[in-house]
């Protein structure tokens, strides 16, 4: 058992901010050679530039011509952090049809395109590690979060569907699901002083997280660890999701 991915290529998806480059920090202080991925060159090797070993990976998640010629040109990827995502709040009554179609490509055809791309060469060699990042919201909802709890859950059983037809290869597909974290994704509501006296009132641990606390859960399911470990979801919540 091992928490040391030295030698190992970790692709992290939506990383040259928040929660991504947080991940992406983690995995390269636990040795990966990390891959930062985002829709603008300037923005990806900015990021790359200041982690040890980073390179830039420019592309747009639900391109599909896209994906597959960027892990072409990475090589071998061992780990895949699915984590690219967006936020709308809105009433489900008041959600476009585009918006919908929107959260949907983000949220979840990317992590389908992503995974599609890397599979095979992860099967070839008979072991990978994909790691989505799901959410509270694929478990629980909150009203005008109808559209992203519904990517986010579906998320849950695509990563469940990539254990159930990857695992017999050696490859472990488990989610991470952050609760309430500071991001600059969350900042409205952290400016809300309502929903912010909520939140901690609400939340056992009695705060936001913060970012580099999700750390450790990504090392630990992205290393041999976590080599019996399929399927799962690992909340990361301050115990928000089991109190009532």
């Amino acid at each position: 058992m091992s928490f040391d991915l030295s030698g190992r290529t970790a692709l992290v998806t939506g990383s040259t901010r928040g929660v991504g480059l947080a991940l992406a920090r983690a995995l390269a202080g636990a040795g990966a050679r990390v891959a930062i991925n985002g829709r603008t060159a300037e923005a990806a090797e900015a990021v790359a530039a200041g982690i040890e070993g980073a390179v830039a990976a420019t592309f747009d998640v639900t391109d599909d011509a896209a994906v597959a010629g960027a892990v072409d040109s990475l090589g071998p990827v061992d780990i895949l952090v699915n984590n690219t995502g967006m936020a709308l709040r809105r009433s489900l009554v008041d959600l476009e049809l585009d918006e919908w179609r929107r959260l949907l490509d983000v949220n979840l055809t990317s992590a389908f395109l992503v995974s599609r791309a890397v599979a095979p060469g992860m099967i070839e060699r008979g072991r990978g590690k994909i790691v989505n990042v799901c959410s509270l919201m694929s478990e629980l909802a909150r009203p005008t979060t109808g559209g992203y709890a519904a990517t986010k859950g579906a998320l849950k059983m695509l990563t469940r569907s990539m254990c159930a037809e990857w695992a017999q290869h050696g490859i472990q597909a488990n989610g991470i699901a952050p609760g309430y974290f500071r991001t600059d994704l969350t900042e409205p509501l952290q400016a809300d002083p309502e929903f912010d006296a909520w939140l901690r009132a609400r939340v056992p641990a009695g705060r936001w997280g913060e970012p580099g606390e999700l750390g450790g859960a990504v090392v630990f399911l992205a290393s041999s660890a976590s080599d019996f470990v399929n399927g799962q979801l690992l909340f990361v919540d301050g115990g928000l999701s089991v109190v009532v």
